[in-house]
């Protein structure tokens, strides 16, 4: 391991520290920051080398702390999505306000110590009422408000807007959340569509849908959510997730819908390890497809297109741990991404579609992720490369409190 220059405070000013010779992301060369009271005094061009690679903190836009951490009570293993469907509404029966704080905390602890500033869990919502997560979660993102920015969407399937999506948008009105639906192959898909975006524009509310999560040809949810969002004109509030079908279309018609989508500003979240384990999974048989939406094709129609860890632990993703840095090194793998040209995919590009941004600069926050690595294609090749985490200006430790 190397040795990490960190200098002492007199280097800085009183109070400060300086990280000498570090590699930034995007940037070229190398570079010292100063840190004095919580925030970054400066960012300054270094003669020296070996100080490791500083990241911007992560915004995990897509999540589902409600089902988290379940995947030892299930069982077996899912062999499709509705199947996984299935024994997480089973497991449900045990989702109590312990059960679920408990799961919860422990994702969002997780999660934060791994270096994720921002998140959206989406909350599985079937009736009239909140359901017992949107309660518990409401008083988390109280309880973590100095750590993660923790927003919800609710998560409903769309043929049942019509009896309960009234209630639903008022609620996620009252919370400040996000109105979310699941699509897959809906019948009257158009007229269920146009429930969800009246809904969302009388209360003044974003969507985050779930949306053609399979490998079939005839799901089409994201061309009608492509076509409303250009009606009404929602450029910017319209975010799609998944996308699996559109891996298996015909290359030049999803050429054209990504065009369109490009230019009504409708963004892409794209969830490259729950859906390249879940889809055209069969016991005994290797999988051919992976359902993995077309990430360069997406952002090359000038679509704004995010990384999410999706589901953690739980009947849909029996893996992971909330750490997005080590979601995005699968999805650089899977995607054949360019690592520096995608790191904004788990990091500003989400932010800013929360209202936020995780960059670095002089004057801002001290809050960014030191990797023990000469740059990103070394830190993504070595998964046990040290890590540390700074908030504010100091650095977490892997128990509870902080290291000065």
């Amino acid at each position: 391991m190397r040795t990490i220059e960190i200098t002492s405070p007199a280097d800085a000013g009183a109070g400060g520290q300086r990280l000498a010779g570090v590699s930034l992301a995007g940037r070229e060369g190398h570079w010292d920051i100063a840190v004095s009271g919580g925030r970054i005094a400066a960012i300054a061009p270094s003669s020296s080398r070996g100080g490791g690679l500083v990241l911007p903190l992560m915004a995990d836009i897509h999540t589902h702390l409600d089902k988290t951490f379940t995947a030892p009570r299930m069982p077996a293993r899912a062999t499709s999505l509705f199947h996984a469907i299935e024994m997480m509404q089973a497991d449900a029966a045990l989702w109590d306000h312990t059960d679920l704080r408990q799961r919860a905390s422990r994702a969002l602890d997780r999660a934060y110590r791994h270096g994720t500033a921002l998140m959206r869990s989406h909350v599985d919502w079937y009736g009239a009422s909140p359901p017992a997560a949107w309660t518990v979660l409401r008083d988390l993102a109280d309880e973590w408000r100095a750590r993660i920015h923790l927003e919800f969407a609710s998560l409903t399937p769309l043929d049942l807007f019509a009896e309960i999506g009234e209630t639903i948008a008022r609620e996620v009105k009252a919370a400040g959340g996000v109105l979310g639906a699941f699509i897959y192959r809906n019948d009257d898909l158009e007229a269920r569509l146009a429930q969800v975006f009246d809904l969302a524009e009388k209360h003044g509310l974003l969507l985050d849908f779930h949306v053609d999560e399979g490998l079939e040809v005839e799901a089409r949810g994201i061309d009608a959510i492509v076509a409303e969002t250009e009606r009404r004109g929602l450029a910017g509030r319209v975010l799609c997730g998944h996308g699996c079908a559109l891996s298996v279309r015909d290359p030049a018609e999803v050429a054209a819908l990504l065009a369109r989508a490009g230019a009504a500003d409708v963004g892409l979240t794209v969830l490259p390890g729950c859906n390249a384990y879940l889809q055209d999974a069969k016991a005994g048989r290797t999988p051919r497809l992976r359902g993995l939406a077309p990430l360069h094709e997406a952002r090359a129609a000038g679509l704004k297109v995010m990384i999410g860890s999706d589901n953690v632990r739980d009947a849909f993703f029996p893996f992971g741990d909330y750490d997005l840095f080590d979601a995005f090194r699968g999805a650089t793998l899977l995607g054949h991404l360019q690592p520096e040209d995608w790191l904004d995919a788990v990091s500003e590009t989400p932010a800013r579609w929360m209202g936020r941004s995780l960059a670095l600069a002089e004057g801002g926050p001290a809050d960014f992720i030191r990797l023990d690595a000469e740059d990103l294609i070394d830190a993504l090749s070595r998964p046990r490369a040290d890590r540390t985490v700074w908030r504010n200006g100091r650095i977490l430790t892997d128990h509870q409190g902080e290291q000065t």
